[in-house]
């Protein structure tokens, strides 16, 4: 059960009226994607189809579960009508409009918020494929979502996924060998540098990496870019040496602030909070003291990752970042729940690699693979 989700709806007409359908998705807090409704509607109006799209929303919504829904549409015309604000006087719409506040009375609080169209991409995207289904062509007058830019298309789409476009494709790598990782302890915002085996370790990816297609095009080397800890700079470093390229930061790729656990072992933090460390191992919510959950990484990660999509989508980028948010991208490549990140396991100067689809599909194609440290 879900108590708190967030419902995005849309719907559109091909002719106002005409042929038409809407979209629904449920996502949680932190995103998440928990349901996704779409639906043709025959000749209706957008109005109509908006409604239809919201009800389909809020439906979900209670199947989950859910208390609370904050609803986020792009139809001012719904969102102030079904706030209170708007008389509904077309007869079209008011059995709609009654049948939404039915759903809505079945939860403790329902939230109405106007956002511009382009926030809305993934209801607005489900709302043009049910049009799609109706009329049997794409939308001349309402766009489907643009798609990302395909500058430098470095892998071709695979059909049997049944994604579309030019993915993104994330080369992730873990940092080398420092003291702290060594000796096995808690290593997030502390600034450790590389030790020689990390040092050796590095040069041993950047020499892999400087051996794979696709990396130097025209000359020119994929964006790299690095957590801002010294620890993965010094990594990206020798990687961007071997391809003749330079290094960026991004913050959002820093590793989670373990706070007063930081420096401790796995068996030290144990001792000092034992309840509030077995709570942290089964609660992605739960913070260690004065630090970071990894909810709130999964969020950082995730604001990183669009970021990275919008302003390189469609190219080879190289990451090279720490344990737990090299684990969230690929447990956002996944679809997987929070407890992959105790489940699986990364080792040192390890090489993983995920592709995100423009359509919203993604393909984790290599995990944890440290062939060239042998």
């Amino acid at each position: 059960m879900t108590s708190h989700v967030i419902v995005e709806a849309d719907g559109g007409s091909r002719g106002n009226p005409g042929p038409a359908g809407y979209g629904a998705v449920v996502k949680d807090s932190d995103g998440e994607v928990l349901a996704e409704r779409k639906q043709s509607l025959g000749v209706v109006t957008n109005n109509v189809a908006e409604y239809n799209g919201l009800i389909a929303g809020l439906a979900a919504a209670a199947e989950l579960g859910a208390s609370t829904v904050d609803v986020r549409m792009d139809s001012k015309l719904v969102v102030e009508q079904m706030s209170g604000r708007w008389k509904i006087k077309h007869p079209d719409m008011q059995p709609l409009a009654e049948r939404a506040k039915e759903l809505a009375a079945g939860f403790s609080r329902v939230k109405y918020e106007w956002i511009p169209r382009a926030q809305n991409s993934h209801a607005d995207r489900l709302a043009n494929e049910a049009m799609d289904a109706a009329t049997g062509k794409p939308a001349a007058g309402r766009p489907d979502k643009p798609k990302l830019p395909t500058r430098r298309p470095d892998r071709a789409p695979v059909a049997w996924t049944g994604a579309k476009g030019t993915p993104t494709r994330l080369l992730l790598l873990r940092h080398g060998q420092t003291e702290m990782s060594a000796l096995r302890r808690y290593s997030g915002r502390g600034d450790v540098p590389l030790t020689e085996l990390g040092r050796t370790q590095a040069a041993a990816a950047a020499k892999r990496l400087a051996a794979m297609d696709g990396l130097v095009v025209d000359g020119e080397a994929v964006p790299i870019i690095s957590s801002p800890l010294t620890r993965t700079k010094q990594t990206a470093q020798a990687v961007a040496d071997a391809l003749g390229g330079r290094v960026e930061t991004h913050p959002g790729l820093i590793e989670t602030d373990f706070g007063e656990w930081e420096g401790l072992t796995f068996a030290e933090a144990a001792d000092r909070d034992p309840e509030l460390h077995s709570s942290w191992l089964g609660d992605s919510s739960v913070p260690p003291p004065g630090g970071e959950s990894f909810d709130v990484v999964h969020r950082r990660v995730r604001k990183a990752r669009d970021e990275l999509i919008a302003e390189h989508g469609g190219r080879t980028l190289l990451l090279v970042s720490h344990v737990t948010p090299i684990k969230t991208l690929l447990r956002m490549g996944l679809d997987a729940g929070p407890q992959l990140l105790f489940r699986l396991h990364l080792d040192l100067a390890s090489l993983s690699v995920v592709e995100f689809y423009p359509d919203g599909n993604a393909s984790v194609r290599l995990v944890n693979d440290t062939s060239h440290l042998v």
